[in-house]
């Protein structure tokens, strides 16, 4: 039995114990264990942690390590049978078959022997499977408590595993199947912004052409050790050529994305939104963040925190429309979209308060499809359940947002950076409701970043193709 959530911990006294007594603990191998046990203890053999590789092992899978099977019965000798003061003497172990995820071990400590002159136990352990298999046996020697011990148990602090190399795969994950895009990328003429590109080539998410001044470049690439070979380049002077040949390159069709390098947004975007040669739609153009948060359930993601400044309600109309039709190439048939404010209740004295109950209701009157909306929400009122029901909030939005709709860029910009810095999501970004999506990077984004965007954009450029062929 596994006596984790009792609230003491005692132990038997060697008198106490009579041979052929037993204790057992059961307890079920989850992949963060495996994670957390590689960190502890430095084990990362690639048949724990690698999948790929563990895919062509023995075993077919991942499997947990076999000490933390046996690091179950040193818990069960250590905190209940014998318990608290006692002290390990030896332990042989014999291992017979893996332990794979999901599998759940019973572990049995079995009193063999007593030894009165040094109050030493000998026991039989024993960890068998939820098929009844034996995983583990071997024989333990402590030495055991001569004095009664109670003590309240011990609670321990909570562990996060954040993985951002699983997360990322994860995110490229979604694109599996999917035939590299053709993507211009403007001016990369600084380490991360040319490294994004060809991260994302590597992934078969895009085929790059960078645009810029070619010494420069290549330049950047021989001082980085990144390999251009068979990459195309189109020779311009300066970041505003850059911008302008981009642009012409998905205007007429050549290219089916575009990527912020290392010049200004406003370069990059003044030619996109130009009234003569840009790619403006009937669309507002607009920017998402989708975020991968370790302490949130789901994918979320935020608009507008990078385009719109101060947006008026027809801006959020097609901001809104935006986001929803990127969570539908994301896989989500009706997303939940919550509209925030600094509070619940609407009223005159906050502007997007008044917004937010117009954008509902235009909902209502499918002004704006394809999702689910509420608002106004503060913004603990649409990420926590917790948070929704205390306030006496009924909605089937709040507290499991997918889309979080900000009053305006500067707070949306906010939001999103302190998820990236103190929350350690894993972002990417893309600008939409124009011809082509977008990727509008900082120039402070890691190539990883810029290679997950990529992975949106692509996403983005096949469903237009499929709505042409339709």
């Amino acid at each position: 039995m596994d006596h984790a959530g009792t609230q003491f911990i005692q132990n038997r006294v060697f008198d106490e114990i009579q041979v052929g007594d037993h204790a057992q603990l059961v307890r079920t191998l989850r992949p963060d264990d495996i994670h957390l046990f590689a960190v502890m203890s430095g084990d990362v053999n690639p048949t724990h942690v690698d999948t790929e590789f563990a895919r062509s092992s023995q075993f077919r899978e991942v499997v947990g390590h076999s000490m933390w099977g046996s690091t179950l019965i040193s818990t069960v000798l250590g905190t209940e049978f014998p318990g608290p003061g006692t002290v390990y003497v030896s332990q042989g172990l014999n291992f017979h078959r893996p332990i794979t995820i999901g599998d759940t071990l019973t572990i049995s400590v079995t009193c063999r022997e007593k030894f009165e002159h040094n109050h030493h136990i000998l026991f039989d352990c024993l960890a068998v499977n939820q098929d009844g298999l034996k995983v583990i046996d071997g024989i333990a020697e402590v030495q055991a408590p001569t004095e009664k011990i109670k003590r309240l148990r011990m609670n321990l602090p909570e562990v996060t595993i954040s993985d951002r190399e699983l997360r990322y795969g994860h995110l490229l994950s979604i694109t599996a199947g999917k035939a590299p895009i053709p993507m211009a990328v403007a001016h990369p003429c600084d380490p991360e912004s040319l490294r994004g590109p060809i991260q994302a080539a590597e992934a078969g998410l895009i085929i790059p052409v960078l645009v810029g001044p070619e010494a420069k470049i290549r330049a950047v690439a021989e001082q980085e050790g990144l390999d251009l070979h068979g990459i195309r380049i189109i020779d311009v002077d300066h970041s505003h050529a850059s911008a302008e040949t981009a642009v012409a390159l998905a205007r007429d069709g050549v290219v089916e994305a575009l990527m912020k390098g290392s010049l200004h947004t406003d370069e990059l975007m003044s030619a996109v939104i130009s009234k003569v040669g840009g790619l403006r739609t009937a669309r507002r153009i607009s920017h998402v963040f989708l975020a991968d948060v370790p302490t949130y359930p789901h994918p979320l993601m935020i608009t507008d925190a990078a385009i719109n400044i101060e947006p008026t309600l027809e801006d959020k109309v097609d901001i809104i429309q935006n986001a929803i039709d990127l969570a539908h190439v994301l896989g989500l048939a009706e997303p939940k979209v919550a509209i925030l404010s600094a509070v619940e209740t609407v009223t005159s004295k906050i502007r997007s308060t008044i917004d937010a109950a117009a954008l509902c209701k235009m909902a209502d009157r499918r002004q704006i499809t394809g999702g689910l909306l509420d608002g106004p929400l503060a913004f603990d009122n649409a990420v926590s359940l917790v948070a929704a029901k205390t306030k006496g909030i009924r909605s089937l939005v709040a507290g499991n947002a997918d889309i979080l709709v900000v009053p305006d860029l500067e707070s949306g910009n906010m939001v999103a950076k302190q998820l990236e810095y103190l929350a350690n999501a894993l972002m990417a970004g893309v600008v939409l409701g124009a011809r082509v999506p977008i990727v509008l990077t900082s120039r402070a984004d890691t190539a990883e970043t810029r290679a997950a965007s990529c992975a949106i954009a692509q996403l983005m450029a096949h469903k237009k193709r499929e709505a042409k062929l339709l």
